[in-house]
């Protein structure tokens, strides 16, 4: 079983390859998903660093 560390490694990666993939595994379709998903589509380093903030707080 992977440890959190490693998971929390796995979103974060997950997020820079595709922001809103990395949001909606961590928190599902809540509103951190679909403010990822704007961000990402009008600009894609706006969605790289919200999901890492989200992510990661």
């Amino acid at each position: 079983m992977p440890s959190n560390g490693t998971l929390t490694f796995i979103d974060i990666i997950l997020a820079i390859i595709l922001p809103p993939l990395g949001v909606f595994l961590k928190f599902g379709c809540k509103v951190e998903f679909w403010i990822c998903v704007l961000l990402t589509l009008l600009g894609w380093i706006p969605g790289i660093i919200y999901a890492v903030y989200v992510i990661t707080k």
